[in-house]
């Protein structure tokens, strides 16, 4: 299978949860850029809700493991978190939105 932008996208929608939140980190807008650099090498430009979230670890892991099941063990996934632009509820998506309360 080849790898893709839309495709690693898709995958990280259905595949990594914010695990207090408990709604995936795409429509959440958490994840800002996802970047090809190879067939097997991807890289994930991310951010978390807060600076301090603990859970940041929790979601490095799951981005990365969602990738390897899908396109392979053999891939190498960087995560790096960023916080510029700094994020805001407005990044969401509406069914995001939607879902927490946020009209």
């Amino acid at each position: 299978m080849s790898i893709d932008v839309d495709g690693v996208r898709e995958t990280i929608r259905e595949g990594v949860v914010d695990p207090e939140l408990g709604i995936n980190v795409v429509d959440l807008g958490l994840l800002y850029d996802v970047d090809i650099r190879s067939e097997k090498q991807v890289s994930l430009e991310m951010t978390l809700t807060t600076m301090g979230c603990p859970l940041w670890d929790v979601i490095q892991s799951d981005a990365m493991r969602a990738i390897q099941e899908r396109y392979g063990d053999d891939i190498e996934v960087d995560v790096e978190f960023v916080f510029d632009p700094p994020w805001n509820p407005e990044m969401m998506s509406e069914d995001a939105r939607m879902e927490l309360g946020i009209v």
